[in-house]
C-alpha cells in the first residue's frame, strides 16, 4: 500500500506518566487538598499513583519549577505558601499575560472568544444560584484559562496556567473578596461582552479594573482578619 503526501501529518503526542502526576498534584493544590506548607511524601505518594520513583519525581521537579513546590534540604518537598507580596506580585504578572492575551483577542478573534466564554459564565452563574463561593470561582478561574487560551499562544497559556493555580493557592479560609457572588458574576459578564463589542481601550480597563480591584479588596481583608482569599 501507497501512502499519499504525509507532510501535513503530524505526530501523534501522549502526556506521559510525569505529565500526568503534575497534573494530578497540580489540581489536588488548587482544590485546597494538598495545603499551603503540607509537605509530600514520595514514598507515600509513588504508592498512590502506583508507579516508580522516578516519573514521580520528574513530575514534582516540574512543579518545583513552576514554583508550586519548594525543597528544604534534609528535609523533603512542600507546597508553597504565599505572603501578600507575592499575591500582588501574582496578580501583577497576571495583568502582564492577560492584557498580551486580550490584545491578540482583540486582533480578530472577539467572537470566537466571546461564544467559548459562555460555559464559563455560566458555569458561575449557576454556582452564585446555589451560593456556592467556591464553584464560581472555579467558574472565575475558567474564564481567565479561556480568555488566555483564546489568543492561541501556548507560551502565554503555559505562563497563565501557574499564575491562576497560584491564584487559587491565595484562598486560604475564603472562597472569594466578592460580598456578593452575583457582582463577580456580573463583572465577568460585562468582561465578556465588552470583549464581542467594545473598542480595544474600554476592555482594557474593564481588565486592568478586575484585576486592580480584587488586590484592593484582598489588602482590605488581610487588614481585617489577616487572611489571604482570591478574587
Amino acid at each position: 500500500m501507497v501512502l499519499g503526501d504525509l507532510e501535513d501529518l503530524r505526530p501523534v503526542t501522549r502526556p506521559s506518566t510525569a505529565e500526568l502526576i503534575a497534573e494530578q498534584i497540580r489540581s489536588a493544590i488548587v482544590r485546597g487538598a494538598l495545603g499551603p506548607g503540607e509537605q509530600l511524601g514520595e514514598a507515600e505518594l509513588a504508592a498512590h499513583f502506583q508507579v516508580s520513583r522516578g516519573p514521580l519525581r520528574e513530575a514534582m521537579q516540574r512543579l518545583l519549577s513552576e514554583g508550586l513546590l519548594y525543597s528544604i534540604r534534609n528535609r523533603g518537598i512542600f507546597v508553597t505558601e504565599l505572603t501578600f507580596d507575592d499575591v500582588v506580585d501574582i496578580y501583577r504578572s497576571r495583568w502582564v499575560i492577560e492584557g498580551g492575551a486580550l490584545d491578540l483577542v482583540l486582533d480578530g478573534r472577539r467572537e470566537q472568544t466571546w461564544k467559548a466564554l459562555e460555559p464559563a459564565i455560566e458555569e458561575m452563574r449557576t454556582a452564585a444560584e446555589r451560593e456556592d463561593a467556591t464553584g464560581v470561582s472555579d467558574g472565575d478561574r475558567r474564564f481567565h484559562e479561556i480568555l488566555v487560551a483564546s489568543a492561541d499562544s501556548p507560551r502565554l497559556v503555559r505562563a497563565a496556567r501557574t499564575l491562576l493555580v497560584e491564584t487559587r493557592m491565595c484562598l486560604g479560609a475564603l472562597q472569594t473578596t466578592y460580598p456578593d457572588l452575583h457582582v463577580q458574576v456580573d463583572e465577568h459578564v460585562v468582561l465578556r461582552e465588552a470583549i464581542r463589542t467594545a473598542d480595544r481601550e474600554e476592555v482594557r480597563r474593564l481588565l486592568d479594573e478586575h484585576l486592580h480591584d480584587t488586590v484592593t479588596r484582598l489588602r482590605e481583608r488581610q487588614n481585617v482578619d489577616g487572611v489571604i482569599a482570591s478574587g
